[in-house]
Protein backbone atom coordinates (compact mmCIF):
# COMPACT_ATOMS: atom_id res chain seq x y z
CA UNK A 1 0.00 0.00 0.00
CA UNK A 2 1.13 3.42 -0.73
CA UNK A 3 2.30 5.69 1.83
CA UNK A 4 -0.24 8.64 2.74
CA UNK A 5 1.14 12.03 2.85
CA UNK A 6 -0.37 15.18 4.08
CA UNK A 7 0.31 18.31 2.49
CA UNK A 8 -0.66 21.64 3.98
CA UNK A 9 0.18 24.08 0.51
CA UNK A 10 0.34 28.03 0.90
CA UNK A 11 1.31 29.99 -2.32
CA UNK A 12 3.79 29.04 -4.74
CA UNK A 13 5.71 26.29 -6.77
CA UNK A 14 7.32 24.89 -3.38
CA UNK A 15 4.26 23.10 -2.50
CA UNK A 16 3.79 21.31 -6.24
CA UNK A 17 7.55 20.51 -6.15
CA UNK A 18 6.96 18.36 -3.25
CA UNK A 19 3.75 17.03 -4.49
CA UNK A 20 5.84 15.94 -7.85
CA UNK A 21 9.05 14.41 -5.94
CA UNK A 22 6.20 12.35 -3.69
CA UNK A 23 4.01 10.95 -5.64
CA UNK A 24 7.60 10.18 -8.03
CA UNK A 25 8.40 7.66 -4.97
CA UNK A 26 5.01 6.28 -4.89
CA UNK A 27 3.75 8.28 -2.56
CA UNK A 28 -0.16 9.90 -2.02
CA UNK A 29 -0.55 13.01 -2.08
CA UNK A 30 -3.93 14.54 0.05
CA UNK A 31 -3.60 18.76 0.05
CA UNK A 32 -5.34 20.84 2.48
CA UNK A 33 -5.28 24.11 -0.04
CA UNK A 34 -5.50 27.52 1.04
CA UNK A 35 -8.35 29.11 -0.52
CA UNK A 36 -7.00 31.95 -2.82
CA UNK A 37 -3.38 30.85 -2.28
CA UNK A 38 -2.73 27.53 -3.20
CA UNK A 39 -1.96 26.71 -7.04
CA UNK A 40 -5.12 25.37 -9.02
CA UNK A 41 -2.05 22.27 -10.72
CA UNK A 42 -2.17 20.90 -6.84
CA UNK A 43 -5.45 19.66 -7.80
CA UNK A 44 -3.88 17.33 -10.57
CA UNK A 45 -0.85 16.41 -8.11
CA UNK A 46 -3.22 15.24 -5.30
CA UNK A 47 -4.88 12.14 -4.60
CA UNK A 48 -7.28 14.02 -2.97
CA UNK A 49 -7.35 18.02 -2.23
CA UNK A 50 -9.85 20.12 0.03
CA UNK A 51 -9.95 23.90 0.40
CA UNK A 52 -10.23 26.08 3.56
CA UNK A 53 -9.42 29.19 5.05
CA UNK A 54 -6.50 30.41 6.69
CA UNK A 55 -7.26 30.21 10.37
CA UNK A 56 -9.40 27.06 10.30
CA UNK A 57 -8.02 23.74 12.44
CA UNK A 58 -10.82 21.57 12.33
CA UNK A 59 -11.76 20.82 9.54
CA UNK A 60 -8.36 20.00 7.76
CA UNK A 61 -7.43 17.89 11.01
CA UNK A 62 -10.54 16.25 10.67
CA UNK A 63 -9.86 15.69 6.28
CA UNK A 64 -6.08 14.44 6.96
CA UNK A 65 -7.94 11.55 9.53
CA UNK A 66 -10.52 10.89 7.18
CA UNK A 67 -8.10 9.80 4.47
CA UNK A 68 -6.18 8.05 7.70
CA UNK A 69 -3.16 10.65 6.89
CA UNK A 70 -0.53 10.81 9.94
CA UNK A 71 2.47 12.69 8.33
CA UNK A 72 1.55 15.80 6.80
CA UNK A 73 4.40 18.75 5.55
CA UNK A 74 3.72 22.32 5.08
CA UNK A 75 5.13 23.87 2.13
CA UNK A 76 4.34 27.40 0.36
CA UNK A 77 4.08 31.23 1.30
CA UNK A 78 1.91 32.88 3.83
CA UNK A 79 2.10 35.94 3.84
CA UNK A 80 3.22 36.79 7.44
CA UNK A 81 0.83 40.06 7.33
CA UNK A 82 -2.21 37.79 6.70
CA UNK A 83 -2.39 37.38 10.57
CA UNK A 84 -3.26 41.06 11.06
CA UNK A 85 -6.21 40.87 8.33
CA UNK A 86 -8.40 38.16 6.38
CA UNK A 87 -7.36 35.73 9.01
CA UNK A 88 -10.56 33.89 9.86
CA UNK A 89 -10.12 31.26 12.32
CA UNK A 90 -12.41 28.51 13.64
CA UNK A 91 -13.39 28.16 17.00
CA UNK A 92 -10.39 25.76 17.66
CA UNK A 93 -8.20 28.11 15.75
CA UNK A 94 -9.47 30.90 18.10
CA UNK A 95 -8.61 29.08 21.38
CA UNK A 96 -5.09 28.27 19.68
CA UNK A 97 -4.39 32.24 18.88
CA UNK A 98 -5.70 32.56 22.48
CA UNK A 99 -2.59 30.81 23.78
CA UNK A 100 0.06 32.16 22.00
CA UNK A 101 2.15 34.93 23.65
CA UNK A 102 2.78 36.74 20.12
CA UNK A 103 2.08 36.74 16.35
CA UNK A 104 5.51 35.18 15.30
CA UNK A 105 5.85 32.79 12.48
CA UNK A 106 7.51 30.15 14.58
CA UNK A 107 5.43 30.42 17.71
CA UNK A 108 1.93 30.02 15.19
CA UNK A 109 3.39 27.07 12.92
CA UNK A 110 4.94 25.58 15.93
CA UNK A 111 1.28 26.07 17.75
CA UNK A 112 -0.42 24.47 14.85
CA UNK A 113 1.91 21.27 14.86
CA UNK A 114 0.83 20.99 18.30
CA UNK A 115 -2.32 20.88 17.79
CA UNK A 116 -2.05 18.20 14.50
CA UNK A 117 0.13 16.43 17.12
CA UNK A 118 -2.75 16.24 19.67
CA UNK A 119 -4.79 14.39 16.89
CA UNK A 120 -1.71 12.15 15.84
CA UNK A 121 -0.56 13.83 13.14
CA UNK A 122 3.02 14.31 12.89
CA UNK A 123 4.25 17.62 11.38
CA UNK A 124 7.39 16.57 9.11
CA UNK A 125 10.54 19.12 7.62
CA UNK A 126 9.78 21.21 4.87
CA UNK A 127 12.80 19.57 3.01
CA UNK A 128 11.38 15.82 2.96
CA UNK A 129 12.25 14.54 -0.55
CA UNK A 130 13.64 17.93 -1.21
CA UNK A 131 17.13 17.49 0.37
CA UNK A 132 18.68 17.90 -2.54
CA UNK A 133 17.91 20.98 -3.06
CA UNK A 134 19.44 22.49 0.43
CA UNK A 135 23.29 23.95 -0.95
CA UNK A 136 26.45 22.78 0.83
CA UNK A 137 29.19 24.81 1.11
CA UNK A 138 31.00 26.66 -1.44
CA UNK A 139 30.42 28.50 -5.08
CA UNK A 140 27.11 27.06 -6.71
CA UNK A 141 27.85 29.01 -9.97
CA UNK A 142 30.98 29.44 -12.29
CA UNK A 143 31.25 32.98 -11.25
CA UNK A 144 32.36 33.73 -7.99
CA UNK A 145 31.80 36.90 -5.82
CA UNK A 146 33.74 39.33 -6.53
CA UNK A 147 36.78 40.44 -3.84
CA UNK A 148 35.54 43.80 -3.54
CA UNK A 149 32.16 41.98 -2.43
CA UNK A 150 33.43 40.71 0.72
CA UNK A 151 32.68 43.91 2.95
CA UNK A 152 29.18 43.44 1.93
CA UNK A 153 29.16 39.62 2.43
CA UNK A 154 30.73 40.42 6.11
CA UNK A 155 27.89 43.25 7.20
CA UNK A 156 25.49 41.25 5.33
CA UNK A 157 26.05 37.78 7.34
CA UNK A 158 25.98 39.36 10.55
CA UNK A 159 23.33 41.43 10.37
CA UNK A 160 21.08 38.89 8.63
CA UNK A 161 22.02 36.39 11.71
CA UNK A 162 21.39 39.17 14.03
CA UNK A 163 17.79 39.66 12.77
CA UNK A 164 17.08 36.06 12.06
CA UNK A 165 18.05 35.46 15.86
CA UNK A 166 15.34 37.96 16.83
CA UNK A 167 12.93 36.58 14.32
CA UNK A 168 12.47 39.79 12.44
CA UNK A 169 13.26 38.78 8.92
CA UNK A 170 15.66 36.10 7.01
CA UNK A 171 17.43 38.64 4.38
CA UNK A 172 19.71 41.50 4.21
CA UNK A 173 21.20 43.20 1.52
CA UNK A 174 24.19 45.42 1.72
CA UNK A 175 26.42 47.92 -0.44
CA UNK A 176 29.89 48.50 -0.05
CA UNK A 177 30.16 47.27 3.52
CA UNK A 178 27.07 48.77 4.52
CA UNK A 179 23.75 47.69 5.43
CA UNK A 180 20.74 48.95 2.62
CA UNK A 181 17.81 46.98 3.63
CA UNK A 182 16.47 44.73 5.89
CA UNK A 183 13.77 41.98 5.38
CA UNK A 184 10.77 42.45 7.70
CA UNK A 185 7.11 41.23 6.78
CA UNK A 186 7.12 41.73 3.43
CA UNK A 187 9.65 38.70 2.24
CA UNK A 188 13.05 38.62 0.42
CA UNK A 189 11.47 39.51 -2.86
CA UNK A 190 10.27 42.40 -1.95
CA UNK A 191 13.15 43.32 0.70
CA UNK A 192 15.16 42.66 -2.68
CA UNK A 193 13.00 45.32 -4.49
CA UNK A 194 12.68 48.06 -1.92
CA UNK A 195 17.01 47.94 -1.56
CA UNK A 196 17.11 48.91 -5.68
CA UNK A 197 14.57 51.69 -4.95
CA UNK A 198 15.93 53.22 -2.18
CA UNK A 199 18.94 54.23 -4.70
CA UNK A 200 16.83 55.25 -7.39
CA UNK A 201 14.80 57.48 -5.10
CA UNK A 202 17.94 59.06 -3.13
CA UNK A 203 20.03 59.78 -5.97
CA UNK A 204 17.96 60.42 -9.19
CA UNK A 205 19.78 60.59 -12.03
CA UNK A 206 22.65 58.39 -11.10
CA UNK A 207 23.74 55.10 -12.41
CA UNK A 208 21.84 52.27 -10.97
CA UNK A 209 23.79 50.34 -8.28
CA UNK A 210 25.30 46.42 -9.86
CA UNK A 211 27.19 45.54 -7.05
CA UNK A 212 24.87 45.05 -3.97
CA UNK A 213 25.02 41.68 -2.31
CA UNK A 214 22.13 39.95 -0.82
CA UNK A 215 22.33 37.01 2.23
CA UNK A 216 19.69 35.14 3.39
CA UNK A 217 19.88 32.38 6.19
CA UNK A 218 17.85 30.46 8.69
CA UNK A 219 17.03 31.14 11.80
CA UNK A 220 19.60 29.88 14.79
CA UNK A 221 18.60 26.02 15.49
CA UNK A 222 15.92 26.41 12.20
CA UNK A 223 13.14 24.22 12.82
CA UNK A 224 12.87 22.21 9.23
CA UNK A 225 9.23 21.67 9.75
CA UNK A 226 8.36 25.27 8.67
CA UNK A 227 9.23 28.72 7.48
CA UNK A 228 12.56 27.32 5.96
CA UNK A 229 14.44 30.34 3.68
CA UNK A 230 13.22 29.74 0.19
CA UNK A 231 14.86 31.37 -2.81
CA UNK A 232 13.55 30.88 -6.83
CA UNK A 233 13.85 32.31 -10.51
CA UNK A 234 11.70 34.98 -8.96
CA UNK A 235 14.32 35.90 -6.22
CA UNK A 236 17.22 36.02 -9.43
CA UNK A 237 14.74 38.59 -11.32
CA UNK A 238 14.22 41.02 -7.88
CA UNK A 239 18.43 40.74 -7.61
CA UNK A 240 18.76 42.02 -11.49
CA UNK A 241 16.09 44.89 -11.39
CA UNK A 242 17.55 46.15 -8.09
CA UNK A 243 21.27 45.80 -9.15
CA UNK A 244 22.39 42.86 -6.94
CA UNK A 245 25.34 40.62 -8.52
CA UNK A 246 25.83 38.44 -5.41
CA UNK A 247 23.70 35.77 -3.58
CA UNK A 248 24.53 34.61 -0.60
CA UNK A 249 22.72 31.12 1.46
CA UNK A 250 23.08 29.54 4.28
CA UNK A 251 24.30 26.17 3.30
CA UNK A 252 22.33 22.92 4.67
CA UNK A 253 18.90 25.32 5.14
CA UNK A 254 18.32 27.52 2.76
CA UNK A 255 15.78 25.97 0.12
CA UNK A 256 16.51 26.61 -3.28
CA UNK A 257 13.43 25.61 -5.76
CA UNK A 258 14.32 24.13 -9.40
CA UNK A 259 18.12 24.38 -8.40
CA UNK A 260 18.63 23.51 -11.73
CA UNK A 261 16.85 25.99 -13.49
CA UNK A 262 18.12 28.49 -11.00
CA UNK A 263 21.49 28.35 -11.29
CA UNK A 264 21.32 28.42 -15.10
CA UNK A 265 19.13 31.50 -15.05
CA UNK A 266 21.97 33.03 -12.30
CA UNK A 267 24.32 32.32 -15.32
CA UNK A 268 22.39 34.43 -17.71
CA UNK A 269 22.11 37.17 -15.34
CA UNK A 270 25.78 37.26 -14.01
CA UNK A 271 24.75 36.62 -10.59
CA UNK A 272 27.48 34.77 -8.31
CA UNK A 273 25.56 32.42 -5.88
CA UNK A 274 27.50 31.00 -2.80
CA UNK A 275 26.54 29.15 0.40
CA UNK A 276 28.60 29.17 3.67
CA UNK A 277 28.21 27.07 6.37
CA UNK A 278 27.10 28.62 9.39
CA UNK A 279 29.59 26.97 11.51
CA UNK A 280 32.51 28.51 9.79
CA UNK A 281 34.03 32.25 11.24
CA UNK A 282 32.76 34.71 9.49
Amino acid sequence: MSERIGLIAGAGSFPLLFAREARARGCEVFTAGLTGMTSPEAEGLSKEISYFRLGQLSAPIEFFKKHGVTRVLMAGKIEHVSIFGGFLPDLRGARLLLTLKDRRPTSIFAAIAGELARDGIEVISSATFLESSLPKPGPLTEKKPHKDREASIEAGWRAARTIAGLDIGLTVVARGGAIVAVEGMEGTDECVKRAGEIFARLLPGEQPPKDMVVVKVARPGQDMRFDLPVVGVPTLAAMAAAGADTLVLEAGTTLILEMDKFLARAAELGIAVTAIDPASPR
